[in-house]
This record gives structure tokens, C-alpha cells and sequence, in this order.
């Protein structure tokens, strides 16, 4: 007997919504708004009091990121930006063949980074069984007892294990560049999305404005540069004084002060120092002339250029490496860790696969 499902798109919708709300007061550090959010103030205060604890968890979430994923995730779940993000998929929550088993790993590296693929697998219907990193293990699960709060059932279709999997019908995972390749052997029989590392650069034309080089230095150190949408390199022209990103970055200095940002500096700089390699440093952040792409904690490359065609040259070459390019006509500064719902990791369609599912 061939199985068959509709969800209330609409009802989803608005569950979606009602949590970008509860998020973006969250994110601001809000007292109970009241119960018109939908919580009650026991409920609130008890996520508010996680966002502050999560740094026990995982000494990379910091309050204060932690709070700003929380606001940029409020912008992505408000009505418009929903609204807009979903009226591609006209039959989205339509499977006539049933809902199927989704197997999702998710990273850990940014706050609530695998957050977007559970999402997407509840809106589709599909039954979603999650293995959270042990690096963010309690915000996502937090959200989705919240989500199922505003619209019951939510936590029924969203299975949380620990160890394998086990038997599913589709896999979205998200790892490393070696995990990859285990994710691929071990998930070659089933329907999948198997993402890779990734960095993102900018190309900067020597006209940006004040506001948009300390956009840049947004992009390149909010959440310790740890995220694939964290600038990682730079493409400058060959006469650009590097003066100007420097004083750009200098509002982030206090970032020195994180004990496992600092032990990355040093230990990076140390490095360098024994190996001759010629670098700038201004207390927070080392800045290397190098034709790479992925730079360590704490680094930043930068590469000079006299043919801005080379450059797009370059980056093409290098697409399968770079989740996102920021700049003039690309993504503009200060944005690349505020995606909207619809710039899908890696460039691949998650809620199309989901849909396609047979």
C-alpha cells in the first residue's frame, strides 16, 4: 500500500514565524515579551538562561555570538523573508509516494549551523533523524521542542540518536573534507548531499567605504572565523594600503582576549616565526600574503591582484572550495554570516532534493 502525506503548509509557516520571534527578542537579550510569543516565562527564561550557558558546552559559543545567530535567524523565519524563501516550491509537504526517513548530521563549528537542514526536512514532510555534534548539542534540540510549543507533533517527526543512524532513505551530512569521503562510502546506496570544507573570500576594488571594511571585519571574525561564510582571504589590488583593513579590524582587538583564540594565535605565530615566513600582526590577527584559500584561527590571507579578471578566474576555478564570495555585486559586506534562507549551503537546493525524493 503506497503511503501518502499533506502537511498544513500554512500552519508551518506560521509556527516558523511565531519562532523567529521568540529568536530575535532571544537574540536581543529581551525580557519575557509576554505570553503573546507563545511561551510561557518559565519556558523563555529557561532558553534565555541556555543561550547563556552554552559557552560551558563549547568554549567557541560565546554569548554574544550565540545572540547574534539567534537575530540573524530571526530575520530568515520572518514573514516576508518565508514568504519569499518559499513560494518557489508550490507543492512543498506534498509526497505521494509518503514521507521518508531523512538522515542528517549536522556540524558544530557555528551556533545552530545545522539548524537550516532540520528545518527544511520538517517543512517537506519527511521524517527527520538527526545525529546533533557534540559541539552544539542542546540549542537545536532546545528550538525544536520550542517550534513543537506553536505547532504539536513537531517533535514526533524529528528523531534525535546517538551513534549510527541507522537505516534511512536519504542522508543530508555535513563534515570535513575527510569525513566526506567516509559519508560518501558509508551513504553511496541512498539518495544524499554530502558537503565538504569550505571557506568563503572577498575581493575588495579599492573604492569600499569605512562602513563596508568594518563590514568585512564581520566577515572575517564574528564567530572566530570558524564558519565556511567567514571571510578567510582576501583578493586586494597591488596598490591598496593594507592600513585601511587593519584599522578596520581594530574594534574586534578584544577578540585576544577568548583563551582558545589566543592559543591558536600564539601557536600560529610561533610557527611562522620558526619557519621564516614573512607575515603582519597587530595583536588580534595575522595577516599573510598567500595564494590559499583556507587560513587557520586566528590568520587571514590575502592575495594582491592588477586584473580583477584573474581574479574571477580564480575563483571560478575554485567554486567547489568557496561557499561565498563577498563584495561589490556579490554578497555585500558585513552580510556573509546573515544568509536568507534560500542561499542553501554549497549551492545545492536541500528542500528540491527533499521534494524529489521517491
Amino acid at each position: 500500500m503506497i503511503e501518502h502525506t499533506t502537511v498544513d503548509r500554512a500552519a508551518r509557516i506560521a509556527a516558523l514565524a511565531q519562532l523567529g520571534e521568540v529568536m530575535g527578542a532571544l537574540g536581543r537579550g529581551m525580557d519575557w515579551p509576554g505570553h503573546a510569543c507563545g511561551l510561557g516565562k518559565v519556558e523563555y527564561e529557561e532558553l534565555d538562561a541556555l543561550i547563556g550557558s552554552s559557552r560551558v558546552k563549547n568554549g567557541w559559543f560565546t554569548e554574544e555570538n550565540v545572540r547574534h545567530a539567534f537575530r540573524a535567524w530571526s530575520q530568515g523565519l520572518g514573514p516576508e523573508a518565508l514568504g519569499s524563501w518559499l513560494r518557489p516550491y508550490a507543492t512543498l509537504g506534498k509526497l505521494p509516494a509518503g514521507p521518508r526517513t531523512v538522515g542528517l548530521i549536522l556540524a558544530g563549528n557555528i551556533p545552530l549551523v545545522g539548524l537550516h537542514d532540520v528545518l527544511c526536512v520538517w517543512l517537506s514532510g519527511h521524517r527527520a533523524r538527526v545525529k546533533y555534534s557534540s559541539l552544539d548539542p542542546e540549542l537545536i534540540p532546545a528550538l525544536v521542542r520550542t517550534l513543537d510549543r506553536f505547532l504539536p507533533g513537531t517533535t514526533a517527526q524529528i528523531e534525535l540518536v546517538q551513534g549510527k543512524l541507522g537505516e534511512v532513505d536519504a542522508v543530508i551530512a555535513t563534515g570535513s573534507n575527510n569525513t566526506s569521503r567516509y559519508f560518501e562510502h558509508y551513504f553511496g546506496h541512498v539518495p544524499r548531499i554530502v558537503r565538504k570544507s569550505r571557506v568563503s573570500v572577498a575581493v575588495l576594488d579599492g573604492t569600499e567605504s569605512p562602513e563596508e571594511l568594518a563590514g568585512l571585519a564581520e566577515d572575517v571574525l564574528r564567530y572566530f572565523g570558524m564558519g565556511c561564510r567567514n571571510v578567510s582571504k582576501l583578493y586586494i589590488p597591488h596598490d591598496l594600503d593594507l592600513d585601511r583593513v587593519f584599522g578596520a579590524l581594530f574594534p574586534w582587538k578584544d577578540i585576544i582576549d577568548h583563551n582558545k583564540y589566543a592559543n591558536n594565535y600564539d601557536y600560529t605565530r610561533a610557527l611562522w616565526m620558526l619557519d621564516g615566513v614573512d607575515f603582519l600582526e597587530n595583536g588580534f590577527l595575522l595577516v599573510k600574503e598567500d595564494p590559499g584559500l583556507a587560513s587557520p584561527v586566528s590568520t587571514l590571507f590575502y592575495e594582491r591582484y592588477t586584473d580583477r579578471a584573474s581574479v574571477d578566474a580564480a575563483i571560478t576555478e575554485q567554486t567547489g572550495s568557496i561557499q561565498c564570495v563577498v563584495g561589490h555585486g556579490a554578497t555585500p559586506f558585513g552580510k556573509a554570516q546573515q544568509p536568507s534562507m534560500s542561499d542553501y549551503a554549497d549551492g545545492v537546493d536541500t528542500l528540491r532534493f527533499l521534494m524529489d525524493l521517491s
